[in-house]
């Protein structure tokens, strides 16, 4: 499975966020496309169940062949909002469930089949026999095309791809937060030869003045000027040097943002600069 070296999220292109016109949402498409960012990234429930057909209206109108663009979305969440009706925000991977979301989703996105299904958060209760029946039949009826998780610890991540083989988990990864280069989740990818990929990849580095991103701004201004960049495009850096090969998703409505991110592709960071980053990180050196 092929995505683009930065896949680009939409949460935040609708009522969860900028709230785009079609137009809004075309030209964001259009900037990702000439920047070679060709994969988009979905789940159901963003902007309260109503982002996957806000993208799906503008992209049909669009001259850009499916084939040329990938598209990622994700079920399981049932979260109770304007429109729908459950009870209690939960987790649901019944066979029903599964096949139903993905249906929604393909009418939703105008589109005969998704690039990537993702479990989106694991759940107590998850049968991984009766979801890989769902995904066997996603499979066989070409609805998906390739299937993994978002936010599984490694062992979650093996119950499910035990039954079911998966080729990627989602997780949060960025300065702020580091927890996936010691818990296993990496090593665990890199082993099988997947790639992982990172969402929140900007951390609250731009919106927070903790203790922590303090000391991460006194290093990473001092690197931008070394490396001649931008924060933002250095954040990105921090990920792509790491060997596992992360492919970050990043959440922004601007198009002016997606274009920038495209310089973070050419950073080679140096050992020394990466861990001077992740000493700021944790406050201390590595042990």
């Amino acid at each position: 499975m092929k995505f683009s070296n930065i896949i680009i999220g939409t949460m935040r292109w609708g009522v969860w966020g900028a709230d785009h016109s079609a137009k809004g949402v075309q030209e964001l498409v259009e900037t990702s496309l000439e920047e070679g960012f060709s994969t988009f990234d979905h789940a159901d429930l963003y902007g309260n169940y109503t982002t996957e057909k806000l993208f799906g209206d503008a992209f049909s109108e669009m001259k850009i062949k499916r084939e040329e663009v990938q598209f990622i979305s994700k079920c399981g969440i049932q979260m109770p909002c304007e429109n729908r009706s459950y009870g209690i925000k939960s987790y649901n991977y019944s066979r029903d469930h599964i096949l139903k979301s993905v249906d929604q989703s393909l009418e939703n996105l105008q589109t005969d089949y998704l690039d990537l299904l993702l479990l989106h958060r694991p759940s107590p209760l998850m049968n991984p026999e009766e979801i890989a029946e769902s995904f066997a039949i996603l499979r066989e009826q070409k609805k998906v095309r390739h299937f993994g998780v978002s936010n599984f610890s490694v062992s979650q991540y093996e119950l499910i791809n035990d039954a079911f083989p998966l080729i990627t988990n989602q997780v949060e990864i960025s300065v702020n937060k580091v927890d996936a280069f010691y818990n296993g989740t990496l090593d665990q990818l890199m082993l099988k030869k997947l790639r992982p990929m990172a969402w929140s990849v900007m951390g609250d580095y731009f919106t927070e003045k903790s203790a922590q991103n303090i000391r991460l701004k006194t290093v990473i201004k001092d690197l931008c000027i070394k490396y001649e960049t931008e924060e933002n495009q250095l954040l990105l850096a921090f990920l792509f040097a790491h060997p596992a090969r992360i492919i970050p998703v990043i959440g922004t409505s601007k198009s002016k943002t997606i274009k920038e991110f495209r310089g973070s592709l050419t950073i080679e960071m140096e050992a020394e600069d990466w861990f001077r980053i992740l000493e700021a990180s944790q406050g201390r050196e590595v042990d």
